[in-house]
């Protein structure tokens, strides 16, 4: 076994089955060992590289022709699709695209994605929200402040706090996106989280807890707006992370 297939019988456990071949195919597809317009092995020998039956080898490719990554030719074989096609709401490919290293495109993207919808929620949750929400929120506010946090806690803080305002719009295509996209944007808040700087985390802190005091004062424009400053700062410190990586 060479070149490609070797490289592909080396990234799993050993374990055979349907999610494993989905998942390493997957990761090889996103990752560009099989970039776009590639056709990839026959069926012969995919199946004697992972060693499963041709059932499961079918059903694992009808997994990632779902997913958008790979599509069926007649007389061609199973073709790699472009970029632009991939399901990339599907939290699987998601999740590979992010393992497979971020780049300025794809924080800019994603961003622009989270103010098309973050900020609306915000604006539902000015209606939407009860005394037990906002004490909710505030809480939220001050464990981030908490100036002992590493890049990993703080994330999961700042993560915390935008899936709860998703929750409180109690709308359900916002609650959805939100959790979909939840692991882009962990490793998003990690990468611009401010946890080396006290001076920083008080400002993220005073940041998020503006957000909070519009959604309890039911100002909905200033609840997009600052909605909008938090999700445009992270997005211009994630860039800058990467810069400096």
């Amino acid at each position: 076994m060479t070149g490609l297939l070797a490289t592909l019988g080396d990234t799993g456990s050993g374990h055979s089955s349907h999610a494993h071949v989905v998942a390493t195919l997957g990761r090889q597809i996103v990752g560009g060992t099989f970039p776009p317009g590639a056709i990839l092995p026959g069926d012969k020998d995919l199946g004697e590289t992972f060693g499963v039956s041709r059932t499961v080898l079918r059903e694992a490719m009808k997994t990632l022709a779902a997913k958008r990554l790979i599509e069926a030719k007649t007389r061609v074989g199973t073709k790699v699709l472009e970029r632009e096609r991939w399901n990339l709401l599907d939290p699987d490919v998601l999740r590979w695209r992010v393992e497979t290293g971020l780049d300025a495109r794809f924080i800019e993207d994603l961003a622009t994605m989270r103010l098309a919808f973050e900020p609306e929620a915000a604006a539902l949750a000015c209606r939407r929200a009860t005394a037990a929400d906002i004490e909710r929120l505030m809480g939220i506010v001050e464990e981030m402040g908490d100036l002992g946090h590493d890049r990993t806690s703080i994330a999961r803080v700042d993560l915390k706090f935008h899936l709860v305002v998703a929750d409180i719009s109690q709308n359900p295509f916002m609650r959805a996106t939100s959790g979909l996209i939840e692991t882009a944007l962990a490793i998003v808040l990690r990468l611009s989280s401010p946890a080396d700087d006290a001076d920083m985390i008080r400002e993220c802190a005073d940041n998020h807890r503006l957000i909070v005091e519009a959604i309890a004062s039911k100002d909905e424009e200033r609840a997009r707006a600052t909605m909008r400053t938090v999700i445009e700062l992270g997005a211009t410190r994630t860039q800058g992370a990467l810069g400096e990586g």
